[in-house]
């Protein structure tokens, strides 16, 4: 790091290079200038992160400087040293964004706490900088914000006041559940709508961390309507959503949801864009495939049903065409195949088995083991070291 020592008499300057612990704050240039115009040149050459300047000086002086530093949007921190103990130098500092002001004659103590205070606010100002500038910033800002709707959703405790920052100013909002088609990537659509919402000062849109394929829209009471036309020409898949009753505070968010949940799971819904081009081979192998991604989960038709847009009795219907087996039969077979391999190649505990299965009580997974297999999961787990011993 750089800093710049702007003064017109060599003996302060002198004086305020001996007085700092430039090394303990990661200072290693220190540069001079006796007055603003020469200022002006090193900084342009050297781009210094800290500038003390003295206020009165020949030619440019100090709050000028201060001026210029501000038009431009210099990043770097200015202390302004004065021996006057004048108000309307403090406020014409703080009106161009001075970051301190000190007082001849400088003493040691005030002066390196002042320096290690402005290193350490440009150094979080740079790390926002290059967040911002990579995009990172605003990714990382989003997935924050995302977490905290999911938390208060789940009611769990939240900060109303950061949830606020991101929403317009209103007495009341609207809150409004979308449910995407499960094979269907969500995240684009949400970030175009949330773009959409925040552009328009409407409100925003957050994806639900534990649930991908679930958004919870924020608006201002009485938008809804308006968003959902765009919504209706903006989005080219399926979606179905449920609205609720306004809210007047953020404290009501959970029981809001609550309910709106309830109405999803009830199928009391409207739809935007149905899935005809979709045919019902297409739907059953993605429903399968879910399964089998997730079968060591709690997985119910009415999941399903919310999740692929198809009523739970043409579920179970088609789900026994597709696999020969009801869903409850298809898990527990998964369930079942994955207990004997995990019996055979791991010494995991056959309680633990059963929980990483979904199943609370071994007792009635080692029942329903045995009645599939033919032997509980222990006689299993032996009979197969009896059969790797036999082969050696």
């Amino acid at each position: 790091m750089k800093a710049l020592i702007v003064d017109d008499e060599f003996n302060v300057r002198d004086v305020i290079r001996h007085l700092g612990q430039w090394k303990k704050y990661g200072i290693t240039d220190i540069f001079e200038a006796s007055n603003g115009e020469e200022a002006k040149k090193v900084i342009q050459r050297e781009n210094p992160e800290i500038v003390f300047t003295d206020v009165k000086m020949p030619g440019i002086s100090g709050i000028e400087l201060m001026e210029w530093l501000d038009a431009m949007s210099y990043p770097g921190k200015v202390i302004l040293i004065t021996g006057f103990d004048d108000y309307s130098y403090m406020r014409k500092a703080i009106k161009c964004g001075s970051f301190d002001y000190l007082l001849k004659p400088i003493e040691a103590d005030a002066f390196n706490k002042t320096l290690e205070e402005a290193v350490k606010c440009w150094a979080s100002e740079e790390k926002d900088r290059q967040y911002k500038e990579t995009g990172v910033y605003e990714d990382v800002k989003r997935l924050r914000m995302n977490q905290l709707v999911t938390e208060a959703c789940n009611g769990e405790p939240f900060d109303m006041n950061e949830i606020a920052l991101c929403l317009p100013s209103a007495d009341e909002y609207d809150l409004t559940l979308i449910s995407f088609y499960q094979m269907h990537h969500s995240d684009p659509y949400i970030q175009r709508l949330a773009d959409q919402l925040v552009d328009q000062g409407l409100g925003n849109a957050f994806t639900l961390q534990d649930d991908q394929s679930l958004c919870l829209v924020m608006t201002v009471q009485g938008e809804w309507l308006s968003v959902e036309e765009w919504i209706s020409h903006e989005f080219d898949i399926p979606v179905r959503l449920v609205t609720g009753q306004p809210i007047k505070s953020l404290e009501e968010i959970p029981k809001s949801f609550q309910s709106l949940q309830k109405a999803v799971e009830e199928q009391n819904f409207r739809s935007i864009h149905r899935l005809n081009d979709l045919d019902d081979a297409c739907r059953m192998k993605d429903i399968v495939s879910y399964v089998e991604m997730h079968y060591m989960k709690e997985l119910s038709l009415e999941k399903l049903s919310n999740r692929f847009f198809l009523s739970r009795e043409h579920i179970s219907r088609k789900f026994k065409q597709e696999t020969g087996m009801t869903l409850s039969k298809y898990i527990m077979k998964l369930r079942i195949d994955q207990a004997k391999c995990w019996l055979s190649e791991t010494e995991e505990s056959i309680y633990s088995i059963s929980l990483m299965l979904g199943y609370q009580d071994e007792k009635y997974f080692s029942k329903l083991f045995k009645k599939v297999v033919g032997m509980t999961p222990f006689e299993y787990r032996n009979d197969g070291k009896k059969l790797k011993v036999g082969s050696r």
